[in-house]
């Protein structure tokens, strides 16, 4: 076959290809053409949440909010300091210290107003001149002593050393008293009068009751008022 012809019947194959490439291009569906210029999206693989997954904290909480000066912001206001009081007796039932004196007869003059500004303090027992007073409870008696106020008076301690208890304006002694000297609930150690400042129109018992520091100072206490103590007694 000669070249021309050869070459000639090639161009009619290649026009006749060009052809069918153009009118399959140009009558496709419109939503395949589109279809096939866009590229699938890749798939994406959901996240599982695990177990150390932390939630969030809420936008309206702050981090810096709990924080100590925050809450004291919001919290009750603290209770005032107590009042001072004086300390109670911590004790057994004392007995009345007066022959006679019950405890229905009792007045509680702890608190009543003496000369200078004083507080009492005590309890002051009406009786008799001469009657018998009596040691509250077992103890030791620690110091007679005779001042301007008390008169002729009678300091006891009790066994452990922590309370100590006070006659005072007493008319005298018990025979044979004295210092150290061990006594027990119940016995005779002196006799009501009137020395020192009281009225001698009207004798009685000053009695008080002391808490004492680890000094153990006879002259020297934290006051307890005797009324409630007494009036519990047998």
């Amino acid at each position: 076959m000669p070249r021309t012809l050869l070459v000639f019947l090639l161009l009619i194959v290649l026009a006749g290809a060009n052809v069918g490439l153009y009118h399959y291009w140009h009558q496709r569906p419109a939503g395949l053409a589109i279809a096939e210029s866009i590229s699938p999206a890749p798939a994406v693989t959901p996240i599982k949440a695990s177990a150390t997954t932390v939630s969030a904290r809420p936008a309206s909480v702050s981090a810096t909010t709990d924080t100590p000066a925050a809450r004291n912001t919001n919290s009750a206001p603290q209770p005032a300091e107590p009042a001072q009081v004086a300390p109670r007796y911590a004790g057994t039932g004392l007995l009345v210290p007066v022959q006679g004196v019950t405890a229905a007869q009792l007045h509680d003059t702890f608190s009543d107003a003496r000369a200078a500004g004083r507080v009492h303090e005590a309890i002051d027992i009406m009786a008799p001149r001469g009657t018998q007073v009596l040691a509250v409870a077992d103890g030791t008696v620690e110091k007679l002593f005779t001042s301007v106020p008390g008169g002729l008076t009678i300091y006891q301690f009790e066994p452990s050393g922590r309370y100590a208890y006070y006659y005072g304006h007493l008319d005298r002694y018990a025979e044979g008293l004295r210092e150290h000297q061990a006594i027990r609930r119940g016995d005779v150690i002196g006799y009501v009068g009137s020395t020192g400042n009281a009225d001698p129109s009207a004798p009685h018992l000053h009695f008080a009751i002391f808490e004492l520091g680890p000094e153990r100072q006879w002259w020297k206490g934290a006051p307890i008022n005797p009324y409630p103590v007494l009036k519990g007694a047998q």
